[in-house]
């Protein structure tokens, strides 16, 4: 009997789901800085520029190995190591072990990560743009369920004690969507696709290319850019989630109070865990909005629209510290940048063909990894008008005591950025098919 291909991106989304936990980095941070007082801003960032890079570099070996072996045994694999990560991260005490632990999860989540992407793509090459924004909806809602999980496991066991159990919970889930993990057969086609006549669409008379060819083609870098840029964009904001919010509402509050009282400083920041919950929904929803607009009308035409969205609210969101108006512009980063994750792997099989996507997917979310070296570290590297801003705090006691948060500008950081987005819309008209 044929295995039902719905199935697989059951599981899929719940592999997704729990790597998708490495949103929620933000939601640590404060915690963390408790915990190792003496680590900088930059020291904060680090863990996850190193996860986000060794998630890319190890799909690039994660995307042939699944191609050779299974992506049942790969995600298994991948699941394994986050494990193992999360939990030396939970023992660390010095910045270099809490940073390796990370690299390994991230390494975990790399090879994890590929495998639904490439299956679900060769299952579905009649809805690739849906389906991918499907497959990797997962990993955009697991802020989602995941933050306010960690919230609480904080306040109550502590923030290295959250990244051990968490670490658990994310594998048990892997294992599971790991038993719907498997490849179509060889000669396998939906019933009423015609593959030749969606190639000729695309003027593209080689179908099949092996990651050695698809490097040689001028399309490759221009969506290795392209892509490079988008995730620079969105990490920038996603990765710092909390920290961005905090600085801009305490800043917003300084000005209208010369001390801000227990109660604002409060609600800020449980805010902060809210804004990361309300930006993961909207990009979970924006990989299957966008990926099934660009089915309809096109990848590259969905890609410029995504850039110059995604650019105009980098633009200003430095100027933005109200609750609701910063949450708007957010959710319009993370509603995009959940377009990009959702297209280039479709992009990437329209171009270069189903039959290695694997490997040649790896290749191409090598962008995903330099993006995320480079945009976590650029919003603390690029921090401007830093300032101690006293803030009311109830003590363990239950005494009002002062308490100096230092309080800095991004604004900086998402001109860059913005303006970044809006080259990348430029470059995305090179890629118009060739006929």
């Amino acid at each position: 009997m044929q295995h039902n291909r719905w199935f697989v991106v059951l599981g899929a989304l719940m592999i997704q789901v729990s790597l998708g936990a490495i949103y929620i980095y933000s939601v640590f941070k404060p915690a963390l800085k408790e915990h190792f007082p003496a680590w900088s801003a930059t020291d904060l960032a680090l863990p996850a520029q190193i996860l986000l890079a060794a998630d890319a570099l190890a799909m690039i070996a994660a995307g042939r190995l699944q191609d050779k072996f299974g992506p049942k045994k790969i995600s298994i694999a991948g699941g394994l190591l986050l494990l193992l990560g999360m939990y030396i991260a939970a023992k660390a005490q010095t910045i270099f072990q809490f940073v390796f632990g990370f690299g390994l999860a991230g390494a975990g989540i790399g090879a994890a990560y590929v495998c639904p992407i490439a299956v679900c793509v060769k299952w579905f090459p009649d809805k690739r743009g849906l389906i991918t924004g499907l497959a990797v909806a997962g990993f955009g809602a697991g802020g989602l369920v995941f933050a306010p999980l960690a919230s609480y496991f904080i306040s109550t066991i502590g923030v290295m004690a959250t990244l051990f159990y968490l670490g658990l919970i994310y594998f048990l889930a892997i294992i599971i969507g790991a038993q719907l993990m498997r490849v179509p057969p060889a000669d396998y086609r939906p019933s009423g696709w015609n593959p030749l006549s969606c190639q000729a669409s695309l003027g593209i008379i080689k179908t099949d290319y092996a990651a050695k060819e698809m490097i040689k083609t001028r399309r490759f870098w221009i969506l290795w850019l392209t892509y490079f840029i988008g995730c620079v964009a969105g990490l920038l904001v996603i990765m710092n989630l909390v920290t961005i919010w905090q600085a801009q509402a305490l800043a917003g509050a300084a000005k209208a109070a010369d001390i801000v009282s227990s109660f604002s400083f409060a609600r800020i920041l449980t805010q902060g865990a809210l804004v990361v919950m309300i930006v993961s929904i909207l990009n979970s929803l924006g990989r299957i909005v966008w990926g099934r607009i660009s089915d309809k009308n096109g990848r590259e035409k969905t890609l410029m629209m995504i850039f110059m969205f995604c650019g105009a609210a980098l633009l200003i969101l430095g100027s933005l510290n109200s609750f609701w108006s910063f949450v708007g512009a957010a959710s319009i980063i993370g509603f995009c940048f959940g377009g990009f994750l959702a297209l280039y792997p479709a992009i990437t099989a329209d171009y270069f063909g189903a039959r290695n996507i694997g490997a040649n997917y790896g290749l191409m979310f090598t962008a995903y990894g330099v993006g995320g070296l480079l945009g976590p570290w650029l919003a603390p590297k690029l921090l401007s008008a830093i300032r101690d801003v006293p803030c009311e705090t109830i003590d363990g006691a239950g005494k009002t005591i002062i308490k100096l948060v230092e309080v800095g500008s991004y604004a900086n950081s998402f001109i860059l950025a913005g303006a970044l987005c809006l080259v990348a819309a430029f470059l995305v008209l090179k890629l118009k098919p060739y006929k």
